[in-house]
């Protein structure tokens, strides 16, 4: 995509308001379901928290323009009907004109850098509710890791009940990921725990976040026991895809049978659809759509 990102450029350099006439000129959704009555998405947020590994790829995401031209293609079908990025990502995307009648969700708290001595402490450097009612957008998404031996994990949870109730206030999607993380040891890696009990305890803190529920969605990974797990809330959710799976065929299944839960209203997939270990993209976005 040489030409695109020559174009893209030249946009930025010149017009920088295109990118505001693009947002005001985008055909909205009618609908968070599509027609298949769930939200398919694709995430592409990863970068802004340095985190641009994708299986066996180390930097797989640091190439815009390939990442690009996955997100539009994965963009392009129809039952793929909603995006989650930060601005610079929905901002190439708006001005490729790629997100008309598409669902799409601005990520809000990039500050958790991965792999750094601060990634539990989830600043709110990117979108906030009112940018991203101003740029029409349907909603935000925010990372909630929950470590109970680090102190940072406090202002995190005050910054993202503030941000549903300001998302909610606006008549907006708040999208909440919530974990319970453990770091390994003093300077060591930030894990998630996927147990189903600390699933469980994470759900019910997100839920409660803000000041109404009513605009709440949950982003959560598939766990052992799904369906107990799930039972903790009444609120919608999404199934997160999460990293590339080393057993393509497993993840899939694990995905079908969450969805005929009914909380969960559908998927939020980004490198396991985007970089699948196959590398193709088509035949992901193919296996997908069957799902639903």
């Amino acid at each position: 995509m040489p030409d695109v990102v020559q174009r893209l450029v030249e946009m930025r350099v010149r017009r920088p308001d295109a990118v505001a006439e693009a947002a005001a000129n985008r055909r909205r959704p009618a609908s968070l379901l599509g027609e298949h009555g769930r939200l398919l998405m694709v995430a592409a947020d990863h970068p802004a928290r340095g985190a641009l590994r994708a299986g066996a790829r180390p930097m797989a995401m640091a190439d815009r323009a390939d990442m690009l031209e996955r997100l539009v293609l994965a963009l392009s079908r129809p039952e793929v009907n909603g995006v989650l990025g930060t601005a610079d990502v929905l901002e190439d995307l708006l001005l490729l004109g790629a997100l008309d009648d598409k669902v799409v969700i601005g990520s809000m708290n990039r500050g958790g850098l991965a792999g750094t001595a601060f990634e539990i402490d989830d600043r709110f450097t990117a979108y906030d509710a009112a940018s991203i009612a101003a740029a029409g957008f349907e909603g935000g998404k925010m990372l909630v890791r929950i470590d109970p031996e680090d102190a940072a994990t406090a202002p995190t949870l005050e910054a993202a009940g503030r941000a549903v109730s300001e998302l909610a206030g606006n008549g907006l999607m708040a999208m909440v990921e919530p974990f319970i993380s453990h770091r390994d040891g003093p300077n060591g890696r930030v894990r998630n725990d996927l147990s189903t009990e600390a699933m469980i305890r994470a759900m019910t803190v997100a839920a409660g976040l803000g000041t109404t529920s009513a605009h709440t969605w949950l982003k959560v990974p598939v766990v052992e026991d799904m369906e107990r797990a799930m039972a903790a809330t009444t609120l919608p959710a999404l199934i997160l895809g999460g990293e590339v799976s080393a057993d393509p065929d497993a993840a899939y299944e694990s995905w079908q049978k969450a969805l005929t839960l009914p909380t969960v209203q559908g998927l939020v997939l980004g490198r396991s659809l985007l970089y699948p270990a196959d590398d193709d993209v088509e035949g992901a976005l193919d296996t997908v759509v069957s799902l639903l």
